[in-house]
């Protein structure tokens, strides 16, 4: 018997008490005994069974949440410096990075999201060029149809899909997988051998991901284009020759470059925020599946803003 049953004896025995019924404590062994004699009945019976639930005000509210957001954005600042910093190390030692690691994620992050980004890629180039159909065709404008569906899934479409879905696969993966460690002790036992946990497990994961998103990112402008190839030869009445002209008249270098640039920085944004959430748990198995769910919607939200700040800045590069 703990202390805590032994409260809990007490106050039943006054609650029967206050009742009327007479109830008793017998056959105590010593120990038991002991600790009834520690316990203070005046002190600890005016315990209610139930705790009463507190009301916070708004303004304790809103500022709780505003000191739990300026932490956050301190913690991920730090994070963000801690990897610069091994990303430098690694940079300046080579040999320190773990190349079958890199090689392990660049084929989970990669490869095995091949059939997911090729089938979401197809089905919006599909979509698009039939919606874009039901409104050109009242023009007579079916031809522009190929040059939509390229442009858009070159400029936006294909980075930003393909960086929400691997946000979805592999970003909430680097989270549970670092978060796992973390609660089995496996990150503080790197640290007792003298590794960098950060070097050890999340540059290789970054890495990965820089170099993986962008290829997938071709990969699914790609599948976007022959989705839209599939209207366009079905429905448009246009042959492989005119659908692949019209898309290549539309493509310009600047565009696929940008492409992939904003494609590695939303991989790098991605990795990163999955990793820094993993790092974060603490408490357990909730604590890991909380901040795997963070690690998503911190990476989408991030995506979007991210996006918008290209699409502000190249209209200015380029005009």
């Amino acid at each position: 018997m703990d202390s805590a049953a032994a409260l809990a004896f007490v106050q039943i025995e006054k609650e029967a008490a206050a009742q009327k019924i007479t109830c008793r404590l017998i056959n105590l062994n010593a120990e038991a005994k002991g600790i009834f004699s520690v316990i203070h009945g005046d002190a600890l019976t005016r315990l209610p069974f139930k705790s009463e639930k507190s009301h916070e005000g708004l303004i304790r509210q809103v500022g709780q949440a505003s000191l739990f957001l300026a932490r956050d954005f301190v913690n991920s600042v730090t994070f963000i410096g801690d990897l610069l910093s091994a990303l430098a190390h690694t940079l300046r030692h080579p040999r320190s990075l773990r190349g079958k690691d890199v090689l392990f994620y660049v084929q989970r992050a990669g490869v095995d999201g091949l059939p997911i980004v090729a089938m979401i890629g197809a089905l919006m180039g599909l979509i698009m060029a039939f919606m874009s159909y039901l409104q050109f065709k009242q023009f007579g404008a079916n031809i522009y149809v190929p040059a939509l569906v390229s442009f858009a899934m070159i400029k936006e479409l294909g980075p930003i899909m393909t960086a929400i879905l691997v946000a979805g696969r592999s970003g909430s993966a680097f989270a549970a997988e670092i978060g796992t460690m973390v609660v089995n002790e496996e990150v503080d036992a790197l640290q007792t051998m003298g590794f960098d946990p950060i070097r050890f497990l999340a540059v290789p994961k970054v890495l990965a991901c820089v170099i993986v998103v962008p290829i997938l990112t071709i990969y699914a402008d790609l599948a976007g284009i022959l989705g839209g190839m599939t209207i366009g030869l079905t429905t448009l009445d246009l042959t492989v020759k005119t659908y692949i002209t019209q898309s290549i008249k539309t493509i310009q270098v600047f565009d696929v470059v940008t492409s992939l640039i904003k494609a590695a920085v939303f991989a790098g944004l991605i990795s990163t925020i999955g990793c820094q959430r993993g790092f974060q748990v603490r408490a357990g198995a909730q604590d890991v599946g909380k901040f795997t769910t963070s690690a998503v919607v911190a990476a989408i939200f991030l995506i979007v803003v991210a996006d918008s700040i290209f699409a502000v800045m190249l209209y200015y590069i380029k005009n």
